[in-house]
């Protein structure tokens, strides 16, 4: 049985109930909380692999929430909302939302962004080898291969292709990426990025028209699988 622990952080109790037996019957141990205050401090006091954080909570939003939590906490947040917005998905992941679902949402969906939360967590940091399928990147030797095969990438272009890696599963928001790569100044520049982005695809996809490794998340970033 899975022994993880999980913080619910949600005013609904309909959501609440719906996440328990969800998340117990799947073998998880579950603390819940009503309001952002409560939720910070069970997250203090019994810190949890993963929290699911609402959005939408009656002492603060979860935008507050998620940015006092990031000052400390260090593992996944998956952010829940009732609004589909591009600037409210945005605007959580660039303040450290692991993963983002609307409500509704499909119980199935939920259990599997979770397990790929915790597992990425879990492998953060520990391996200097990352295989993706046909790809091979040595992070300490900065090689990359596909099928055995040595592939020719830029300095930008590896350090790209690690940054999304590393994020296997999680939407980086075309800022952050910016940000990390080339620094505060050019979070403006998408442009610069989606060039960037093209040439990468084309040195590690098969066929570009249909991705296996980078996808793009419309008006948001991009997400490697």
């Amino acid at each position: 049985m899975n022994k993880s622990e999980i913080l619910i952080i949600d005013d609904e109790p309909q959501i609440r109930k719906l996440l328990e037996i969800t998340l117990e019957s799947n073998g998880y141990k579950i603390w819940q909380a009503e309001t952002g205050k409560a939720g910070i401090i069970l997250a203090a006091t019994h810190p949890p692999e993963l929290i699911i954080l609402d959005i939408g909570l009656p002492d603060k939003s979860g935008h507050e929430v998620l940015k006092e939590l990031r000052t400390w906490y260090n593992n996944p947040i998956i952010m829940l909302s009732v609004q589909n917005s591009e600037a409210d998905i945005v605007l959580a992941l660039d303040n450290g939302a692991t993963d983002y679902l609307t409500k509704p949402f499909r119980s199935a969906e939920l259990l599997a962004r979770i397990r790929s939360a915790i597992r990425r967590n879990q492998h953060a940091n520990i391996d200097h080898k990352m295989i993706c399928g046909d790809l091979e990147i040595d992070i300490a030797a900065r090689v990359v291969t596909k099928n055995q095969q040595l592939l020719k990438l830029t300095a930008t272009e590896f350090n790209l292709l690690v940054l999304l890696a590393k994020n296997e599963g999680r939407v980086l928001t075309h800022q952050y990426i910016l940000k990390e790569i080339w620094g505060v100044g050019a979070q403006t520049e998408t442009q610069y990025l989606r060039v960037f982005i093209g040439t990468l695809r084309k040195k590690i996809e098969s066929n570009q028209q249909q991705p296996q490794h980078i996808f793009t998340e419309s008006g948001v970033g991009y997400r490697f699988v």
